[in-house]
């Protein structure tokens, strides 16, 4: 089920009410019971089948989680640790990983003349599975670490399978969710304004950037890079950056609205990343919670920053490849994440080598901060071009479009609405958050029905500048 559908609406209009009625009644049960039978069904309107992998997902995770809390000695806590996070990546593994080392192990037996014909058993990939896999983990381990206390089972339930993130974030850790459902909610406390706004940012952000420019130019020229001149190549690498950014950022948007609608918070997961001046920046503004996520479950686990440089290095490089196999199991994935291990490692470097000679930071001007980012959206669109090929042939043959022999062929394809839809999206990027406070601030202080007739222009604006259909949201698939 998408969110920006009349399915959606009819759903969540029916989930609104009764969940405002059940949140206050003294006892919550009724209230997890009815938000656990919606998301199960959200979930489930994709393929029944996979509700079970998350309900065994959950009642797995809750048995290790008090099993470690119950358990006093520390080398019995790191067995059933160790055992928890086993089965979470074992079943990530199967079914996001078999078929593609299955199919790279005989890839490299034909290669040396050996033939078999391991069964390859192209398995449908539950859609949400990473995400709902890495809030069990997060769980498990800060239960570990003592940070927080094992909860209710269906309390768990609920976090686990709560449908505004449940398939694709933001990764809400239980230490920020858990504990809403014991607050006092009143949906006269609501910041519906924000909400809505938020909402509609998102609608606009998914139907309108990034559903036109991937029907407009990104999967033309991704699908047949060998088709398209040099400037048409670049635009469409620009292209999918924005559709990329506009997608993702437009579902969590939505989640954070729809949450917030429901009475709960969650956290922020973009903050303008194409205005990163550096990798380190970048990562601090893209897919937030994923970083914090990768920073605090694997690169510290690892030794972060703590041993030697050659330590360093390694331990950034081991976190941004399974960062990129994270996204799927590809070659194409394993390269996009080494090239950000690879420059996020050179940078570490250069500001190490400024202090070994005691050299200060050069100072932050204008002009070298816009050199800063510019360089540093290269890199990224560089990386986005191996994210999103299909093969690393595709992925090279793309980039060969780019070489000087195809700047002077015709480019029939890039049209002036493409060059806006890029300009906006990249440029939207660098409006002052103030000034974003301020529109959500005078549009909630509009009388509900002058907001009413508002949204309901922003609605029309949007269904009629947006392509016919909503095609999935591309972290789905993660």
């Amino acid at each position: 089920m998408l969110f920006p559908t009349v399915t959606f609406a009819i759903f969540f209009m029916v989930v609104l009410p009764v969940s405002w009625v059940l949140i206050r009644q003294p006892t919550r049960t009724q209230w997890k019971l009815f938000m656990l039978a919606a998301s199960y069904y959200f979930y489930a309107y994709w393929n029944p089948r996979f509700v079970f992998l998350l309900v065994a997902s959950t009642i797995f995770n809750q048995i290790c989680g008090q099993a470690i809390s119950r358990t006093a000695g520390e080398g019995a806590r790191r067995v059933i640790l160790a055992v928890a996070v086993a089965g979470n990546l074992a079943v990530l593994g199967y079914f996001k990983y078999y078929d593609f080392f299955v199919s790279s192990f005989q890839n490299m037996l034909d290669n040396v003349g050996i033939s078999i014909s391991p069964e390859i058993l192209s398995i449908t990939l539950p859609v949400g599975i990473s995400f709902f896999t890495f809030q069990a983990l997060s769980y498990v381990i800060d239960i570990y670490r003592r940070q927080i206390e094992p909860t209710s089972l269906i309390d768990f339930a609920v976090y686990e399978s709560f449908f505004p993130h449940v398939v694709a974030g933001p990764i809400v850790r239980a230490a920020e969710f858990l504990p809403q459902l014991k607050e006092r909610h009143d949906p006269r406390r609501i910041d519906a304004s924000k909400a809505f706004f938020l909402i509609f940012l998102g609608l606009f952000k998914k139907v309108v950037l990034a559903n036109f420019l991937a029907t407009e130019i990104v999967d033309r020229v991704f699908a047949n890079p060998e088709r398209y001149s040099a400037l048409e190549s670049l635009a469409a690498i620009y292209a999918y950056a924005v559709q990329i950014y506009c997608d993702f950022s437009g579902y969590t948007d939505m989640a954070i609205g729809l949450a917030l609608l429901l009475g709960f918070r969650f956290p922020q997961n973009f903050d303008s990343p194409y205005t990163a001046v550096n990798l380190q920046d970048f990562w601090r503004r893209w897919h937030m919670t994923l970083s914090r996520w990768l920073r605090d479950y694997l690169y510290i686990p690892l030794g972060g920053n703590r041993g030697s440089a050659r330590a360093t290095y390694r331990n950034l490089m081991l976190t941004m490849l399974l960062g990129g196999l994270w996204h799927g199991a590809a070659w194409t994935f394993v390269i996009w994440g080494g090239i950000h291990g690879g420059f996020l490692s050179l940078e570490h470097w250069r500001h190490a080598a400024r202090e070994r000679r005691g050299l200060p930071e050069l100072p932050d001007t204008l002009g070298r901060r816009a050199i800063r980012r510019f360089v540093t959206f290269q890199i990224v669109c560089l990386a986005w071009v191996f994210f999103r090929s299909e093969s690393l042939d595709k992925a090279f043959e793309l980039l060969g479009r780019l070489s000087p022999a195809h700047w002077f062929e015709s480019a029939p394809e890039l049209k002036l609405s493409i060059v806006v839809a890029i300009a906006v999206g990249i440029g939207a990027q660098y409006i002052p958050k103030d000034t974003m406070g301020r529109a959500m601030a005078t549009f909630s202080r509009l009388s509900p029905v002058a907001q009413g007739v508002a949204l309901g222009f922003a609605l029309l604006f949007i269904n009629t500048l947006g392509p016919r259909g909503v095609a999935p949201f591309i972290y789905f698939q993660f």
